[in-house]
């Protein structure tokens, strides 16, 4: 699903359980911009997502990170957006192969990216990290975890971004 607001910037988030996503609202929201699901076309379930379960899909998917997960839709107008923020739950240390699959499936070169996350311990920037260096021709900005994060921190992380 995608609303549109300013066509300047995309709000593009993968929720696995709805945490994601509260903050992905919020954020797009605060910044004017136009909200977009990251969706998989195969849901995730709960044994889905069961992350102690060597056989369950996010622990296969995490530990092959040359696979691809399938995504629903694609971006049609992508070049009509300047700024992407990519949201997600990080998994593993690092973003979810299926933030890899949105990014491959839409060109970002050149687009200022910022990646948000929710976690409950890690920390941001090695994903933004490792993004960096798969995909070298995007804009990558610092990200921010947004955990229970306020309105008025969203207020104040526009006006340090310049948005």
């Amino acid at each position: 699903m995608t609303d549109s607001k300013n066509n300047k910037a995309i709000v593009a988030y993968f929720s696995a359980t709805g945490t994601t996503r509260k903050a992905a609202k919020e954020l797009a929201d605060v910044m004017g911009a136009t909200l977009h699901e990251i969706t998989p076309e195969k849901p995730y379930t709960s044994a889905d997502l069961d992350w102690t379960d060597s056989t369950s899909r996010c622990y296969v998917e995490m530990h092959n990170l040359e696979y691809r997960p399938p995504i629903s839709d694609k971006i049609d107008n992508m070049t009509e957006y300047e700024t992407v923020f990519i949201g997600f739950p990080i998994w593993w240390y690092i973003a979810p192969t299926i933030v890899i699959s949105f990014i491959e499936n839409n060109n970002l070169d050149g687009k200022t990216v910022i990646c948000f996350a929710t976690s409950g311990g890690s920390p941001i920037g090695p994903c933004v990290e490792a993004l960096k260096k798969q995909y070298p021709n995007i804009d990558w900005k610092e990200g921010k975890l947004l955990n229970h994060v306020s309105r008025q921190d969203l207020e104040n992380w526009k006006r340090e971004l310049g948005i």
